[in-house]
């Protein structure tokens, strides 16, 4: 099998690990070695450049049915996952991105939303039919659930939109919520209108979707949201380059968890307005603005390490991101499953 050697400049290994001078060796979509570049032997293939070298990007928010998979693996995202998309579409992009010729990322996927009769999105005029599964009771909910769960989804998502209509019961909330736990799936809430945010952690979800944006959580809603469930940032969807109100309040509140200790994920609802494909510096500064350091913002945007043994996705970047996050935009160098899939000449 043949063996590639990449070196660089300066890599992050991984949380709180970084090192100079690193050469980094690939073998059948596995890495074999890590580790100062005069340490390391010949290999079959070698690059070289001045690169900054990171573990491929994860965006954990995305509808790629509204992008260009080749332009957001270009863009150093080497992994996605869809958080709404009519299955009999996304989960055949979760099978071909799983392939050594995909020129996308490889894909996770939720498959539909889980809503009440009439609830968002059923009539939002970006989601396609098929975007959002309704429910009515909490049996239905049950069964709704266990079919989604055959497809093998990332995870189940639920939508908590009061401000676009209905929503879900708290029975049917619950029983989602047991069911999918019940099948080893976590549940991600798309939360949006005044106390729909409580009524998410209470039913024991483990995860928003957003960075909750309509209005300022109670500091004792905040410490308990800490300990139990996991926030995907989607911080730029409310600015596009201004400052806002939604951008804010969803600061303020992003910011508060993280000083609980709470622990946040890179996403940025790709497909929702004018986010570019690939790694998004704009929602990384505003994740600094919530008060995480570069090495927090990179481990909220990564799944692995570069260390032996780990997949081989990587990107290499035209500067250091610890003292400029814009230089996240634009790798010049992105790796997937071993294979070399663009490099700046």
């Amino acid at each position: 099998m043949a063996t590639l050697l990449i070196q660089g400049s300066r890599a992050w290994l991984g949380p709180g690990r970084w090192l100079d001078d690193p050469a980094v060796v690939l073998e059948g979509g596995r890495i074999l070695w890590v580790g100062p570049a005069g340490h390391a032997g010949p290999a079959d293939q070698e690059l070289e450049g001045r690169w900054f070298l990171m573990p491929g990007a994860v965006d954990h928010h995305v509808h790629l049915g509204l992008s260009d998979p080749r332009a957001v693996l270009r863009g150093g995202v080497t992994a996605v996952r869809d958080l709404g998309w009519p299955p009999e579409d996304v989960f055949p992009m979760v099978d071909i991105s799983t392939g050594t010729a995909s020129q996308g990322p490889a894909v996770a996927a939720a498959g539909p939303m889980l809503t009440c009769r009439g609830g968002y999105p059923a009539r939002a005029s970006w989601a396609p039919p098929g975007t959002a599964l309704e429910v009515e009771g909490p049996a239905d909910a049950v069964a709704a659930v266990l079919r989604l769960a055959d497809s093998d989804p990332a995870v189940i998502k639920v939508t908590l939109n009061a401000e676009a209509g209905p929503t879900l019961s708290d029975q049917e909330l619950l029983a989602i919520v047991e069911a999918a736990h019940g099948r080893g799936l976590a549940v991600t809430a798309h939360v949006q209108g005044p106390g729909q945010t409580e009524r998410a952690v209470g039913a024991g979800v483990d995860e928003l979707a957003h960075t909750p944006w309509t209005e300022r959580l109670p500091d004792a809603l905040v410490q308990a949201m800490a300990r139990s469930v996991v926030i995907v940032s989607t911080l730029d969807i409310h600015s596009f380059g201004r400052s806002t109100p939604q951008l804010e309040t969803a600061l303020d509140n992003l910011r508060r968890f993280h000083d609980a200790g709470g622990r946040v994920l890179y996403g940025t609802d790709l497909g929702n307005g004018p986010i570019p494909p690939g790694i998004h510096a704009a929602e990384a500064r505003h994740l600094a603005a919530a008060g995480l350091t570069p090495d927090e913002i990179l481990t909220s945007m990564t799944r692995h390490s570069l260390e032996t043994g780990a997949p081989a996705d990587l990107v290499g970047l035209g500067g250091d991101p610890t003292e400029d996050l814009g230089a996240l935009a634009g790798p010049g160098l992105v790796v997937r499953e071993g294979s070399v899939r663009f490099l700046e000449r």
